[in-house]
């Protein structure tokens, strides 16, 4: 049974109270949290720790949401972009993406070399990305928002958004194919 963001919002004002709330709320916002991170940081330890660290902050900060101003996704979702955005300004010139590379189980080796291959790629793509763009592509593809939800959580048009993804993902199309050519 799917919960819906009003349903995660009621429950999360009763989290205080009881702790079991806690664990369905970071069960159900989990998938979409540690996404974000993949898509900004990589695969791996790097993705889990920060993942970690935005519950950590959004537990420690559970008695100041206010479901009247907004969403609990949209909530921990800003919470993420700030841990983000620390853990950048941090570590700029560390944690590289081309290095997320993580070997799944019950893999052929000829399949996990390819995949492998193709995040490594993927990775020195997105990295090339300004950080707006960058972000954006995380927001999407790996948090999962619509563009309302990203134009809300950026402060963007909705509109600019929807452009701005089309272009970038149009852009990472044709690097990849001109990448295919070349190699």
């Amino acid at each position: 049974m799917a919960i819906d963001d009003a349903s995660v919002g009621r429950s999360w004002a009763r989290v205080a109270a009881n702790e079991d709330d806690w664990d369905a709320l970071y069960a159900e916002q989990l998938p979409r949290i540690y996404n974000f991170f993949r898509y900004r940081v990589g695969h791996g330890a790097v993705a889990e720790d920060l993942t970690s660290l935005t519950f950590e902050k959004a537990w420690t900060a559970r008695r100041r949401y206010r479901r009247d101003l907004g969403r609990f996704s949209t909530w921990l979702l800003a919470i993420a972009r700030n841990v983000a955005v620390d853990h950048w300004r941090r570590h700029r010139e560390h944690a590289p993406l081309e290095a997320a590379a993580q070997v799944h189980a019950g893999e052929r080796p000829d399949e996990g070399a390819e995949r492998r291959s193709d995040e490594e790629r993927l990775g020195v793509l997105l990295a090339a990305l300004p950080d707006r763009e960058r972000e954006l592509i995380a927001l999407k593809y790996g948090a999962g928002l619509t563009n309302r939800a990203i134009a809300r959580q950026t402060g963007l048009g909705e509109s600019n958004v929807g452009t701005l993804l089309h272009r970038t993902v149009r852009a990472l199309r044709a690097r990849w194919t001109e990448g295919a050519r070349d190699g």
